[in-house]
């Protein structure tokens, strides 16, 4: 049974956006992405500052907190200075994101993702998908990517790090699923 998401599209009980099966391929690949992005903040839902700090297993320093962060860095990243070429600095101070910041708590770092996402989203919405960007710098600088790519890239990043908000949500209250 799916109910309705503020725009009218289905929606799961929990109130993801059932992503596209059928049609546009663009819309097919932003509503999997969108899919993705409700699933972190459903594993973040209900958790305190406190909880969202908590490390997923030594050695690894992993938090929610931080993959939210981290989330925010890349779609900066990908959308704003690859997509659409325009040069802005890294979010945080740390530039993947995952360092915590003593006076920085969820509320805030969510807002601060989804005004990434917001802003990926009015500079990407009139360029076609064989639109091409180009990487500045990292491992490969130079690469040039097609807006279609990054789409792609974006969910497999996002269903990676969901496999670990899984872990750390389970880690945490022992919430599984979704």
């Amino acid at each position: 049974m799916t109910t309705d998401t503020p725009s009218g599209a289905p929606a799961l009980p929990d109130g993801r956006p059932v992503p596209r099966l059928t049609g546009d391929e663009r819309a097919m690949l932003e509503s999997w992405l969108d899919f993705h992005r409700a699933t972190l903040a459903l594993k973040c839902a209900g958790l305190d500052d406190a909880q969202v700090r908590i490390a997923s297993a030594e050695p690894s320093e992993l938090t929610l907190l931080g993959l939210v962060q981290h989330l925010a860095e890349v779609e900066r990243n990908w959308f704003q200075r690859v997509a659409a070429g325009v040069e802005v600095p890294p979010v945080f101070e740390d530039p993947t994101g995952y360092a915590l910041s003593h006076g920085r708590g969820l509320a805030e770092a969510l807002g601060i993702w989804r005004r990434e996402i917001e802003r990926g989203r009015e500079l990407c919405a009139g360029l076609p998908l064989d639109h091409v960007g180009r990487v500045a710098e990292g491992p490969v600088p130079g690469m040039e990517v097609s807006v279609r790519w990054v789409l792609i890239h974006m969910i497999e990043e996002y269903a990676r790090h969901n496999g670990h908000a899984d872990l750390l949500r389970e880690r945490i209250d022992g919430v599984t699923g979704a």
